[in-house]
């Protein structure tokens, strides 16, 4: 239960970190949202064996948490959570592709490697990029941003209730394993067993209480869509801050800048 209650409450302080004050998070989120697709859908076009051209996209996401103030132990916590899946995805590419691509000393290194560095880093990427939107945004400003840039309404409001519903299944979890172990004696009923029972008995309370949800929203004048209390001007500071990172990201996705330095670098060495 405690290791929940945690869970739940790292998992809030990610929305916590967009009442912070920093020239970033003054900007219009739409100006945040375009950026940051810019970002991912540049990093993602690359293909599995570019692995040295990725590098350099890290600028990105050290550039903007030095400017926003974010913790970046906290940011690195919450994306090594997701790499044993990531691993998983590509645990098999060393498997299938073993066509050797180049040799370090007597050892030879195949693309099955190169591609699954390669998965790793572009995952850690993208996923760092959508970490640093919410963190200086807002997950509910963000889906208003993208309702203002043109998504349907339907659908960015179906991932605001998707987002709220993650915390209603969070706080339901907690009361159901705090009652489970309330009425437990020494270590009966805590065992495997009974995790099949507890989880339909989660899923039907967790639906109880968001249907309750929606009938108290309902009453409350709710017709589909939700209202900001304030919508961001988007001036000058936010086209030269698209502007800024789309040129430098089309850039690096244009021109091998890591060979580039790396010749330079390296060009005056026997």
């Amino acid at each position: 239960m405690i290791s929940i209650n945690a869970a739940v409450i790292d998992l809030k302080r990610l929305e916590l970190l967009a009442d912070l004050d920093s020239p970033v998070h003054r900007l219009d989120a739409r100006a945040k949202v375009l950026v940051t697709l810019v970002f991912i859908i540049s990093v993602a076009s690359f293909g599995r064996y570019e692995l040295a051209r990725l590098l350099p996209f890290f600028i990105f996401p050290i550039v903007m948490v030095a400017l926003a103030n974010l913790p970046p132990l906290y940011l690195i916590r919450k994306i090594l959570l997701i790499c044993p899946v990531i691993l998983m995805i590509g645990m098999f590419n060393p498997v299938f592709d073993r066509a050797a691509l180049f040799q370090i000393g007597q050892a030879e290194i195949s693309g099955g490697w190169i591609s699954l560095a390669s998965l790793c880093i572009r995952s850690t990427l993208t996923i760092g990029a959508a970490f640093i939107l919410v963190g200086t945004t807002g997950f509910t400003a963000v889906c208003q941003a993208l309702e203002r840039l043109g998504v349907p309404q339907v659908f960015s409001v179906q991932l605001l209730f998707l987002h709220r519903y993650i915390f209603v299944l969070a706080d339901e979890t907690a009361r159901v394993s705090r009652a489970r172990e309330l009425r437990s004696c020494g270590r009966k009923g805590l065992g495997t067993v009974s995790f099949g029972s507890l989880a339909g008995h989660l899923l039907l309370r967790t639906w109880q209480r968001a249907e309750r949800i929606h009938t108290a929203m309902q009453a409350r004048g709710f017709i589909g869509r939700f209202h900001a209390h304030r919508y961001g001007c988007f001036g000058r500071s936010e086209l030269c801050f698209v502007a800024g990172w789309t040129l430098l990201c089309l850039s690096l996705r244009m021109f091998d800048i890591s060979t580039v330095l790396g010749s330079t670098l390296t060009g005056g060495l026997p």
